[in-house]
């Protein structure tokens, strides 16, 4: 069975930087895309905060864009967010999302149990 694992979490200072990493754990027929969401409160919508499909585009949420980069490392299935100039409002639950590519055809949708991102003085 395979897991999705999260770290890099934790607590920053508002202009202060983290680093997430996930990793594929165990066997997985082909990765279509890598990338991470977030819930920022209770009983809300996780909301796409960054993704990097197959072909290497990167799509970025409009209130990251400039301040993080995603990047993957396809032969350690890892997938990296490296978060910048955060900001009090960047806290939430940070989950790593990766869409499974079956045969070339069909998709799953994998998740992490997520890790908490803190930014606050």
């Amino acid at each position: 069975q395979v897991h999705l694992v999260e770290s890099g979490g934790g607590l920053a200072q508002p202009g202060g930087s983290l680093r997430l990493f996930c990793v594929v754990d165990g066997f997985i027929w082909g990765i279509n895309a890598m990338g991470w969401y977030r819930r920022q409160a209770p009983g809300a919508q996780r909301e796409l905060v960054a993704r990097l499909n197959r072909g290497g585009d990167a799509i970025y949420a409009d209130s990251v864009r400039g301040r993080f980069t995603i990047s993957s490392d396809n032969a350690k299935k890892t997938v990296y967010l490296e978060m910048n100039n955060l900001k009090p409002e960047d806290t939430g639950l940070y989950y790593c999302h990766v869409v499974e590519l079956v045969l070339g055809i069909h998709t799953y949708d994998l998740w992490g149990q997520g890790t908490q991102v803190t930014v606050s003085s």
